[in-house]
């Protein structure tokens, strides 16, 4: 029995992608394309891809097209560097220093394929898409700095280490607070361990689980939104070419003249006396932070021991 046009095309492109022809990440013909070398109706370009996506074989990627799936049975010989960890390692540590010189506005899997030499439907064949790379980014950024192996002694040092550590990483990669969300946290194991920290350090202080966990999330949380300006800022003086040291002196007039008009005296007149930077802004808030929980364990319930 002759078979419908769709099922032909959708058999010959199967064909294609269980002998290895096509693999992993490579992208298959588009309705437009099929319908050109076919000679059929979009309908049925559209029937036969749909076809082979409910097989399993193929996948959607926005902004790319329908690609080869990567549970997609193949001949494709083990020595091909498909699934090649080093592979995937290149394309992070690339796609961070893109980032890292230009935010993740204009991060893309074009411009990391082009850094890195390789064709862009490559980079699928590691990294599933855009936001797949961007939770490796954030893991391989945390691994680049490592908590110690052996904790400095009391509670309140180890959680000032960890944060330490946090805020240097937001200062080397800007992008790097913007692309965490608490709301909806990555799944980024090194990230995770800071949390681990926290716990640890809080554990015996007769804090309860919830706590603890509240604790450390919040100094999470603390951090990260003290650096979330990093990156607005970076990519303001790159398009204007004013420092924000530069671009608050510029508004030194306008900023005495609003506060000649004596509607706000308390801020003018502590705002000759402070000294405010983004240092003492953070070491203030977090000592603040610090105290809180200090008084929580004071008050808090003695650690439970055994009789």
């Amino acid at each position: 029995m002759t078979q419908p046009p769709y099922a032909r095309i959708a058999g010959e492109l199967r064909r294609r992608i269980q002998s290895g022809e096509l693999g992993p990440g490579d992208r298959v013909p588009s309705t437009r394309a099929i319908t050109q070398r076919w000679g059929v109706a979009m309908a049925t370009a559209t029937k036969a891809l749909t076809t082979l996506r409910q097989e399993g074989l193929v996948r959607a990627v926005p902004g790319v097209g329908t690609v080869v799936a990567d549970t997609a049975p193949t001949t494709r010989s083990a020595a091909s560097p498909a699934k090649d960890p080093a592979v995937r390692t290149r394309i992070v540590h690339a796609a961070i220093a893109l980032a890292d010189a230009e935010g993740t506005a204009g991060l893309t899997m074009r411009r990391v394929a082009a850094e890195l030499g390789m064709p862009t439907m490559s980079l699928y064949r590691h990294v599933a898409n855009k936001e797949q790379l961007i939770g490796l980014m954030v893991d391989a950024a945390f691994a680049g700095e490592p908590l110690p192996t052996r904790p400095p002694e009391g509670w309140r040092a180890r959680l000032e280490l960890s944060a330490a550590i946090q805020r240097r990483l937001y200062r080397a990669h800007p992008w790097l607070a913007p692309a965490l969300n608490l709301s909806r946290p990555l799944l980024a194991p090194h990230g995770m361990r800071h949390i681990e920290w926290a716990l640890a350090a809080l554990d015996g202080l007769g804090l309860d689980a919830d706590t603890r966990m509240h604790a450390a999330v919040t100094l999470f949380g603390y951090v990260r939104g003290q650096a979330i300006d990093t990156e607005p800022e970076a990519r303001a003086t790159r398009s204007s070419g004013i420092t924000g040291e530069q671009w608050m002196a510029a508004q030194q007039d306008r900023m005495a003249a609003l506060l000649a008009q004596g509607r706000l005296p308390h801020f003018a007149s502590a705002a000759g006396e402070a000294a405010l930077s983004s240092t003492s802004l953070y070491e203030f808030g977090l000592a603040c932070l610090l105290d809180g929980i200090a008084a929580r364990i004071t008050t808090g319930r003695p650690p439970v021991t055994a009789n």
